[in-house]
């Protein structure tokens, strides 16, 4: 079997001994004589691997007991509106900083709910090419809100923002979710789409600080309301159960790596291999100020439109796909989440600089 580089933004690549792992359990798990798509969501075995997911999940980010996991679906785009709806009551502001579509989406879904919304800092003015080192909250904020790495335009948060004590810090980490380490003990919200770091698509997780949890509002609609999935575990109704079967098994697939210091040193290594390049040619420019380079995406632009095409074209023709750039933006991306081996990341190298060469 001869797998490709998969440079996508998501759907992304998984661990391939994960995916053989999976493949191996797929008809019959554990000896149980059917597979986990065909298992009741009420059964103690499905219970058992929920269970193990959500503790495996704690662990890696060291949180004890101070936060309760949720598996939801809808994605990261659900959550835009479900965060506003519990935890933004009328007499208080929802605050944003808006570094990309990802975090315009969300900002929006919170006017849209009928909430007061303030937009705290803003990197629009720059084509959202750098993160904001300052922000203004409203008057009587609810929240602020952050999306740590932007999957379009490849900014991270390298430091998280301090905010006053009174003013819970909420994240959509959907794109750099378990790819370093942060204080996870600073945020009351996270949410995570699992289709970058942590599985396949169809799931996202959500983890809420138990003390956070005293200020859900109620009269929100059954499914839209936290309260309700914590209240059962994630099974108010069927959860996605395969994808959170797979989100488990590459949970433990972090912890066996090392956990979080040293995927960050994993990711650190890969997107060297193509920071490098820029940093050393103008054939190949970057398009984010240094300090806020993204590990997980990184977006580039050629001299031209023909050459980026040829590129995407030639890449693809040496087993190396995903590498067009998102349709708003145009030119190329690379996508390095956890699971692309760090020989994906030399094999993008090697064939840039063998690239320029060729066309320079």
């Amino acid at each position: 079997m001869t797998r490709v580089h998969n440079f996508s933004a998501g759907p992304a690549v998984l661990p391939e001994s994960v995916l053989l792992e999976v493949q191996k359990e797929l008809v019959d798990w554990r000896g149980a004589g059917l597979s986990v798509m065909e298992m009741s969501h009420r059964s103690k075995e499905y219970q058992s691997i929920i269970d193990d997911a959500m503790d495996t999940l704690k662990r890696i980010i060291g949180c004890g007991d101070d936060f309760d996991v949720l598996f939801l679906g809808g994605g990261a785009s659900l959550q835009f509106l479900m965060l506003p709806l519990n935890f933004c009551p009328a007499d208080k502001v929802a605050n944003y900083i808006d570094t990309g579509a990802w975090s315009t989406k969300a900002l929006k879904e919170a006017a849209i709910s009928g909430k007061q919304m303030h937009i705290a800092a803003s990197s629009k003015d720059k084509e959202f090419t750098y993160i904001p080192k300052s922000y203004q909250l409203s008057e009587n904020p609810a929240y602020l809100h952050i999306t740590t790495n932007n999957t379009i335009r490849g900014t991270e948060y390298m430091k998280i923002p301090e905010v006053p004590a009174d003013v819970p810090l909420v994240a959509d980490m959907s794109s750099n979710f378990l790819s370093r380490p942060y204080d996870f003990s600073k945020f009351s919200l996270i949410y995570a789409g699992a289709q970058k770091n942590v599985g396949p698509a169809g799931v996202t997780i959500v983890l809420i600080r138990k003390d956070y949890q005293e200020k859900l509002l109620g009269n929100i609609p059954t499914m839209l309301n936290y309260k309700t999935h914590l209240d059962k575990g994630s099974m108010f109704n069927t959860p996605p159960t395969f994808p959170i079967y797979v989100v488990g098994k590459v949970l433990h697939w972090i912890e066996d790596f090392g956990g979080l210091k040293e995927m960050e040193k994993h990711n650190i290594e890969k997107a060297s291999y193509l920071y490098d390049v820029f940093d050393n040619t103008s054939f190949y420019k970057g398009t984010v100020v240094p300090e806020d380079r993204s590990l997980m995406n990184i977006p580039f632009r050629l001299p031209t439109e023909e050459l980026e095409a040829k590129f995407i074209a030639e890449a693809k023709a040496n087993r190396m796909n995903n590498l067009k750039g998102h349709r708003s933006v145009g030119g190329c991306r690379a996508s390095l989440y956890n699971s692309l081996p760090i020989e994906s990341a030399k094999a993008l190298n090697s064939f840039m600089k063998e690239f320029e060469k060729k066309n320079s």
